[in-house]
């Protein structure tokens, strides 16, 4: 069959080099100009001032003009000078980024290495090291903030856990990547309620690479030699022992080992190539073997006892990690997610420290949770968990408790009431568990004046799903600020006590055919800025602009969009109606939420 749209495709290649688009091109290329003088003041503008405060500083205005100069028309530098000016007001501190001396070093091309060495100069060390460590990864990464903050942390880049403080260092790794944000050094954020996706411009990467000082190194099949300061260590490729053993022989200070593979890839590592590198680097913080083909862990990898973060994610063929794994007392992250044939030991609980947690795997044998256990515990994650119909005992225990995620849990039934207890938690998270249903109603004077913290509720494909667990949600008035209910075709309504979350300001609903309305007193709940709803087909007319029953109700949302149509009312922040028809299919699963925006 002759596939006539194949004749119709067309590739485009974005390239700096004019080299190779010479070589991939059939056509000539096209050459982006630069940005005018005018488009890269105004760039610089926004970036270094809040809306309409450069007004207030007319001497600055003439440096700017000359900085933009520098910077000849390039986005990025002109976006990384704007990060670094914001916050500066005093007209010295643009004189001197302005005549500093970086911007007379030979460029063969444009002043964006200056600018973007200048604005590193600027960095403070702790973030220096925080972004040095990303050039580990190859360039276009996906990064994901909760396991860049785990590395980091691993590292002793962040402060460390003091228990009796409460001192929250996954916080304080927020912030930081938040700063690295807000001066122009990662792009390409999402924002996944709970988490962040990020990716840095190779030219950023190739910044960090020559920051990192030889500390970050990448081994490819043509790296030759490697200096003995190296502390962070990848292996891009598989490698025999006899050629890799002088190699390591001579990195005794390595902190960080991981093995890289590309997504969908798996990586063969020998057992004693991880035997030799324990043997060599005593000191080592982090391992990271994801996506490897290894059977079985080496007994000595208990010895480790600076290790902090374990990541044997997707190695399909392990079965269980060493019984003495206790000994690591050290271990702040244990990931184990995708594992199907694993068994989760008892031992684990014994791991004291632990403030990140990911299991899967088909034999269950944890069975309870004593006090002293995990009681650092932050993070929580149940993926596949496939003999997992309710939660182990001793929840209440799990004191610090932040975030709880299920996901593919296909016998899961119910939650424990002794989620009462958890007065950290935030976040729950519970997709593509078939059997569960959430009936948890107050139960005598202690339920009644219960204050939780939760932020954020998410429940996604769910068909057995016909209540909601009123006991936590209701107890979390003042603070809940997200709910998301996808994929739940047996439920019926949505509760009244919903018209009590106060502190509401998202709610979306997304392929529930059977219900037909939202709550009473959904227009007195004031701070509600976003509601969408989407192939819930009957609630329609009740809620279309101007001419539904309900739409008085809602009013004071200020869009609704309709099968293509959009009415705004101004004052508030944004709601979304859109029937998809029947047949059509949930637009997030599993995968959007943590293996595809994980991996």
């Amino acid at each position: 069959m002759k596939l006539d749209y194949l004749h119709q495709s067309k590739i485009i290649v974005t390239t700096r080099s004019l080299a190779v688009a010479s070589i991939m091109g059939t056509q000539s290329p096209f050459e982006l100009e630069a940005l005018s003088h005018e488009d890269s003041l105004s760039l610089l503008l926004k970036w270094a001032f809040n809306q309409g405060d450069e007004e207030r500083y007319p001497n600055l205005l003439p440096i700017a003009d000359e900085i933009v100069k520098k910077c000849k028309g390039v986005p990025l530098a002109v976006r990384t000078m704007g990060s670094l000016l914001y916050g500066k007001t005093r007209q010295r501190d643009w004189e001197l980024i302005r005549d500093n001396h970086i911007w007379k070093l030979d460029q063969q091309e444009t002043g964006i290495l200056a600018a973007l060495k200048l604005s590193d100069n600027h960095l403070p060390h702790h973030l220096k090291r925080c972004l040095a460590y990303l050039s580990l990864f190859p360039k276009d990464t996906l990064y994901d903030t909760d396991y860049i903050i785990q590395s980091w942390l691993a590292n002793g880049f962040l402060p460390s856990p003091v228990q009796e403080d409460d001192v929250c260092c996954e916080d304080i790794g927020l912030q930081y990547f938040k700063d690295l944000r807000s001066k122009g050094f990662v792009q390409d954020v999402d924002d996944q309620v709970t988490f962040y996706k990020f990716k840095i411009h190779d030219l950023i990467h190739d910044l960090a690479l020559s920051v990192s000082q030889e500390e970050c190194l990448t081994i490819y099949q043509q790296t030759i030699s490697a200096s003995e300061n190296v502390r962070h260590l990848a292996f891009a490729e598989h490698y025999p022992m006899r050629i890799l053993q002088p190699f390591l022989k001579k990195l005794k200070g390595v902190r960080t080992l991981v093995s890289l593979t590309s997504w969908g890839q798996f990586k063969e590592v020998e057992k004693t190539f991880l035997s030799a590198c324990i043997s060599y680097f005593k000191y080592l913080r982090l391992i990271e073997l994801e996506n490897c083909t290894l059977k079985a862990l080496p007994k000595s990898i208990c010895t480790l006892k600076h290790l902090k973060c374990l990541n044997l994610s997707s190695c399909h063929n392990l079965r269980r990690v060493p019984k003495s794994i206790h000994k690591l007392q050290s271990l702040l992250t244990l990931r184990l997610f995708n594992l199907p044939r694993f068994q989760v030991s008892d031992n684990l609980r014994r791991l004291i420290n632990l403030r990140f947690l990911e299991i899967s795997g088909d034999d269950m044998q944890l069975r309870e949770v004593r006090p002293g256990n995990w009681s650092s515990l932050r993070f929580l994650y149940f993926c596949k968990c496939t003999t997992l119909k309710c939660l182990f005992e001793g929840m209440e225990n799990l004191t610090s408790l932040k975030d709880l995620i299920f996901a593919c849990c296909y016998e899961l039934e119910s939650l424990s009431r002794s989620l009462k207890f958890l007065v950290k938690l935030e976040d729950i998270c519970i997709i593509s568990c078939p059997k569960i249903n959430l009936l948890m109603e107050p139960q005598g004077i202690e339920d009644q004046n219960l204050h939780l913290g939760l932020k954020n509720f998410i429940i996604r494909d769910a068909p057995s799903l016909r209540d909601l667990p009123r006991l936590l949600l209701e107890a979390s008035a003042s603070h809940l600020e997200f709910i998301e209910i996808r994929g739940c075709p047996e439920l019926e309504a949505l509760p009244n006590w919903f018209q009590n979350l106060i502190s509401l300001q998202r709610l979306e609903i997304i392929d529930c055919p059977k219900l037909s309305r939202l709550f009473d007193g959904v227009e007195h709940l004031t701070s509600l800025k976003q509601l969408k709803i989407q192939q819930c087909p009957t609630m329609n007319d009740k809620y279309r602009p101007q001419t539904g029953a309900d739409w008085s109700k809602i009013s004071h949302i200020q869009e609704v969009k309709e099968s293509g149509w959009l009415a705004e009312n101004k004052g508030a922040a944004g709601l979304m109606v859109e029937n998809y028809g029947k047949g059509s299919s949930s637009l997030f699963d599993l995968h959007s939420l943590y293996c595809e925006l994980r991996r």
